[in-house]
């Protein structure tokens, strides 16, 4: 089973959570509050009453308005708050990789629409062993 949630906007990329951790520790942590509210009101909104037992594969889609930050600036912020935000709202019990095995990302550009679409698919215990390749073929993903 999928579900599906999306962010409007983009979260705060590992540079800017950077400087501001290393401008007061405070501005770091009220910046990832301000990224996981954001967050969580979408789960809110889309995932009303979803709560997932099993091992999941977790799909972002980043529409950013432009190309000038690159890839892993923009998915270690995201995916990290994501995550941490579907602990928070009990869609997941945990984010350690007994529960998120798998995770990936495409970026694309949407000048207008700046959004982030999350997928969570739902994975047997044999699903969750597999590596990553593997498992994008069994779905059928690939």
């Amino acid at each position: 089973m999928e579900h599906k949630f999306v962010i409007l906007g983009r979260l705060d990329g590992l540079n800017t959570y950077t400087a501001a951790n290393r401008t007061n520790y405070r501005k770091g942590g009220a910046m990832k509050r301000n990224n996981e509210e954001t967050i969580i009101w979408s789960i809110r909104q889309q995932l009303r009453g979803v709560h997932i037992d099993k091992p999941v594969l977790i799909y972002y889609r980043f529409f950013e308005p432009n190309r000038r930050r690159d890839n892993d600036n923009i998915l270690s912020c995201a995916s990290k708050f994501v995550q941490d935000s579907l602990v928070k709202t009990h869609v997941l019990d945990d984010d350690s990789q007994k529960y998120i095995p798998h995770f990936y990302f495409d970026t694309d550009i949407d000048q207008s629409n700046p959004r982030i679409e999350v997928t969570l698919t739902e994975l047997t215990e044999e699903q969750a062993k597999m590596p990553l390749a593997t498992l994008l073929n069994d779905l059928g993903k690939r």
